[in-house]
Formats: C-alpha cells, sequence, structure tokens
C-alpha cells in the first residue's frame, strides 16, 4: 500500500512540475514576444518619431537658448531674407518657367512671424581642420509666409497663385572658411540645404480654383520644387564675404565625370494586370532638368536589357549620389514607380570600373520595403579632372576619348597609337575598340532536370547582342553536368557597347526549351585580356556555366 501511496503522490508532484514547467516557459515566450515587438518598434523609429515623443523643454539648455535668440531676431530677419530669396530665387525660378506660363515672378514674399526651430546643431570633424569649420543645422519650419506668386500663362492669362501651409525639415551646412587672425576670425561664410528632408506646400489661385486649368498646379509645383535644387541645395553653396578677399575657391565647381552604362535590370515587379510592364529608367545625380537620362522604353518585359551608357558632370563626390529610378511606361496615363536604388560616389575608386548590381526598393528614405522589386545592374566609372589618359589621335590634336575608353585603352596606349601612324590616312576619324573575341563554353554544372526521366539534353546559343551574330555548341545527351569544351571566335567591330548572351536550351525533336541565361558586357574582358570564371544562370532554379573568354584587340579608326 505504501508503494502504491508513494507512486501515486510521485505521479501527482512530477505532472505539477511539469504543468508549472510548461506555464512559465509560455509567460517566458510571451514577455520576449512582447519585448522583441518593443525593440522592433523603437528600431523602426526615425528622428522625426522620437522627437513627437521627447517634449522640447527636454532638448539641450543651448539649443533653447538658440531658438529663443532666433525668435527675438525673427523679425529682422524676415525683412533681410525674404528680400535675399527674391534676389536670388526669381531669377532660377524664371529659368524653370514650364511651357504653358510665360512668366513667374514674386508678387508678395515675406516668411511671417513664425520662426524656424533648430533641432539639431553638429561640427563636421572630418571637414573641419586648420583652414576651415564646417557646421550642420538641422532645422523645422511650419511657418505662416505670404507667398503670392504673379502666374501669366500663355493664353494672356493672369493668376495670382498663394503658396500655403508651407512644411520644412531640412540641414543647412555653413562653412566657415577661411580662418584668420581677424575678427570674426573667417573671411567669408557659405550655405547650403545639405539634407532636404521634407518639403510640403499647397497652391492656392486667390479669388479661385487652380485645379481649374488641367495640369497648371504640378507644372508651377515642380517649378518651385527645380528652383530650390538648383539655388541652395548642395552642393550649390551661397558665399556671404565677410572680409574683403578673393573667395572663388569656394564656389561650386565640376571636380569630375561619372560615367555610367545601364546594362540590364532582372526580376522587376510587374505592374500590369494583362501582360507584362513596359520598363525605363531614370538615371541622375542632381535631380534637375537637363541633367536627368532617361533610357529608352523595352516593352512587355521584367527582364530588360539597355546597354545605354549615359555621363554625368560632379561637383562633391564625397557626398553626392547616383540615382536609378525604374518605372513602367503606362502611355497617355503617365509612368508608375517600379523601385529605385542609390549608390553613393565616394564608394567608387577613381580610374576603376565597378560592375554593381543594385536591389530596388519602394523608397530610398523609408527603408522599411521587404517586397522584392527586382535588381539593376550598372557599369560605373568616376574620372576625377587631370587623371585623364594621354592617348589622344593623331591626326586630330583636339580629339579626346571618353573617360572609359581611355581606361580601356590605357595598357596599350603607345603600341595602338603607333599602329594608326603606320595604317591610317591623315583624315579626321573617330577611334573605336574592335577586336576578336573568343569564347570557349567549357562545362556547365547542376543545370535542373527538364525531362521526365530527370535529365536534360543541354545546348549553349551564343549571341552577340549588337551585331547579333550567333553560334551554338553542339547538344550533350541525358546529362545536368554537360561538358562542351568548343570555342568559339567573333569580330567585334564596337566592343565598347557589345554584349554577349549565352543562352542554355534543352535539346528536344519536338520542342526546345530554355533552362537559363548568362548577360555580360565586354568591359571586363576589356581590362583583363582574358577572364575564366563560372557564370550563374538567371531564370533557372540552379545551374552555373564555366566560360573562358579572351580578347584580342585591335584600335581602328572609323570615318565620321
Amino acid at each position: 500500500m505504501s508503494f502504491f501511496s508513494g507512486m501515486f503522490v510521485g505521479l501527482t508532484i512530477g505532472i505539477g512540475l511539469i504543468f508549472a514547467f510548461a506555464r512559465h516557459e509560455k509567460t517566458r515566450s510571451s514577455r520576449r514576444a512582447r519585448l522583441a515587438k518593443t525593440v522592433a518598434s523603437f528600431a523602426r523609429m526615425t528622428v522625426q518619431d522620437s522627437r513627437k515623443i521627447l517634449p522640447g523643454q527636454f532638448y539641450p539648455p543651448w539649443l533653447i537658448w538658440l531658438n529663443l535668440q532666433l525668435k527675438k531676431i525673427w523679425p529682422y530677419v524676415n525683412e533681410a531674407a525674404s528680400e535675399l530669396i527674391r534676389t536670388l530665387v526669381e531669377p532660377i525660378l524664371e529659368q524653370y518657367t514650364p511651357a504653358i506660363l510665360s512668366s513667374m515672378k514674386f508678387a508678395k514674399l515675406t516668411l511671417g512671424t513664425v520662426a524656424p526651430q533648430f533641432t539639431g546643431v553638429s561640427i563636421i570633424e572630418s571637414e573641419s581642420g586648420a583652414g576651415q569649420i564646417t557646421m550642420e543645422l538641422e532645422l523645422k519650419w511650419d511657418g505662416n509666409p505670404n507667398i503670392v506668386l504673379n502666374i501669366n500663362t500663355k493664353l494672356g492669362v493672369s493668376l495670382p497663385v498663394q503658396v500655403k501651409n508651407i512644411g520644412f525639415t531640412g540641414v543647412f551646412r555653413l562653412i566657415f572658411k577661411p580662418l584668420v587672425d581677424q575678427f570674426p576670425c573667417f573671411g567669408a561664410v557659405s550655405y547650403s540645404l545639405r539634407e532636404k528632408k521634407d518639403l510640403d506646400f499647397t497652391l492656392k489661385v486667390v479669388g479661385g480654383d487652380l485645379s481649374m486649368i488641367p495640369g497648371i498646379s504640378d507644372a508651377i509645383e515642380d517649378s518651385i520644387r527645380n528652383a530650390i535644387e538648383d539655388s541652395i541645395t548642395w552642393p550649390v553653396r551661397k558665399i556671404i564675404p565677410i572680409l574683403p578677399g578673393d573667395y572663388s575657391d569656394l564656389e561650386l565647381k565640376p571636380v569630375g565625370t561619372l560615367e555610367v552604362k545601364l546594362v540590364q535590370a532582372k526580376g522587376l515587379a510587374n505592374k500590369d494586370i494583362v501582360g507584362k510592364s513596359d520598363p525605363f529608367a531614370v538615371l541622375f545625380v542632381r535631380p534637375l532638368p537637363g541633367k536627368m537620362k532617361t533610357s529608352k522604353t523595352i516593352n512587355n518585359q521584367l527582364n530588360p536589357i539597355w546597354n545605354e551608357h549615359y555621363e554625368f558632370i560632379v561637383e562633391d563626390p564625397s557626398t553626392q549620389h547616383l540615382t536609378v529610378r525604374v518605372f513602367d511606361d503606362e502611355g497617355v496615363q503617365g509612368a508608375e514607380l517600379m523601385g529605385c536604388a542609390q549608390v553613393a560616389l565616394k564608394d567608387l575608386e577613381p580610374g576603376k570600373v565597378k560592375d554593381i548590381w543594385l536591389k530596388l526598393v519602394k523608397d530610398l528614405v523609408v527603408q522599411r520595403d521587404t517586397k522584392n522589386r527586382g535588381q539593376v545592374q550598372l557599369e560605373l566609372l568616376y574620372c576625377p579632372f587631370g587623371t585623364e589618359s594621354s592617348l589622344k589621335n593623331p591626326f586630330n590634336p583636339d580629339f579626346s576619348l571618353t573617360s572609359l575608353e581611355k581606361a580601356l585603352k590605357s595598357e596599350t596606349a603607345d603600341m595602338e597609337a603607333a599602329e594608326l601612324k603606320k595604317t591610317m590616312s591623315q583624315r579626321k576619324s573617330d577611334v573605336i575598340v574592335r577586336g576578336v573575341l573568343s569564347v570557349s563554353v567549357i562545362a556547365a554544372e547542376n543545370l535542373p532536370a527538364v525531362d521526365f526521366m530527370g535529365k536534360a539534353d543541354p545546348y549553349v546559343v551564343i549571341t552577340m547582342m549588337k551585331s547579333q551574330i550567333k553560334a551554338k555548341t553542339r547538344v550533350a545527351n541525358e546529362t545536368l553536368n554537360p561538358v562542351w569544351d568548343q570555342t568559339f571566335e567573333f569580330v567585334v567591330e564596337d566592343a565598347l557597347h557589345e554584349m554577349i548572351i549565352l543562352e542554355v536550351w534543352d535539346y528536344d525533336t519536338f520542342r526546345k526549351e530554355k533552362i537559363g541565361r548568362c548577360i555580360m558586357t565586354l568591359t571586363r574582358v576589356l581590362l583583363e585580356g582574358e577572364v575564366q570564371d563560372s557564370f550563374e544562370l538567371d531564370g533557372a532554379k540552379s545551374g552555373k556555366l564555366f566560360l573562358h573568354l579572351k580578347w584580342s584587340p585591335q584600335l581602328v579608326c572609323r570615318d565620321t
């Protein structure tokens, strides 16, 4: 009896301990989940979100003092700044006047009675040294300005348009340079809008409705934003001399060129209900009309190949970015954004071509996008002024190649120039990169099964995209790891703008099925002379293609 009593008590206690442990683990798991959710919420918070939670009285005392002083002097700042803004912005506003308008001028311009609030001040130590001090001021302004634009249309209609409900958050950069031993210890101060975080405003016709004229509201808004971008947004800077002297070295100057080859995109998210999207790309360093480049539209394609080359002027490689936006062309309905990407110019090594794949996101500012929107491939080359190649056309002293051509040809410049002197008559011509490309298709590995028997009969089709010259390997029967070891030679007339496409197909008597493909420019083989590597197959679940590429250059001249 004692044995059964002990066993019953033991089982009861054991079961109780198990339930207690399970309850403890469940409670602990719930607490962890709540904590993780809280931490994730804080991680997603922006600076603006934190400032909504943190009251102004918790700002540093000196920042509160600075805002108090600005509030006191704001009436005088308003009077001086209003006239300065009118003088600086009005000519640029006229420059960006849309085609449907004849003129845009300020009828009234005052900044109102509400002073901006400084929300942060910092010294940029990396750019402050013996000769200058660089300071950044973050401010927020929800003002009540009185801004009225006198808009004249080409139809002879005059519209007084009021700019209302202005909300602005941004970072201004001040550069005190040069530092001198005379009060106030610096010769000049230059200022610029370093970062425009938020700018909202509404337009209203005084005594009327702006929406009565279709498209004019958007046109005026674009003009205002372009004027701000061109007049004061970094790297543009305005210089205020404090002491007499020459401060031309502080002015904005181009320092180099960025050459961009827009190669292709893959895996774009479809925006059309019927069929596929019609993507095109817009690229820019500064988002201004005339400085933005637009690619051609590739119809009904989610893996477009552009292979287009652009050149941009660079003013400040340490802070500027190249931005790429991919749109779906909707015809008369306008374009819909498919995704965007950005690359910092400071990440580029001058004189070196960088091949890069950029992941497309919905918004470059709010990095909370988890949807797969595809990728875009670029080849980038940053060339500072003064580092150009010495290669010249011997028959035209003023001839200059693009920076990309110079980078690709620098190693053989002497040999090629000597060859040109021997073979070409003295006439105006353009130099192009011509030669023989040897393509050895060695093997493939881990191809996906296509046949019912779990095998495939693969072969490779090689296509030179520009010249449309094609070649293909033999068929390797019933294998997922074929070995071809075949070599093909192509005479390439313009290697800088040529691309090679290698498609792996499964052979069947009644039908042929594409397994995957590789697309590449010739930039790498032009630079290295010889490339032996494996390349992932796009559009296939698995698989690699092993290639050996060799370039034999011959510089020639083409009549113009």
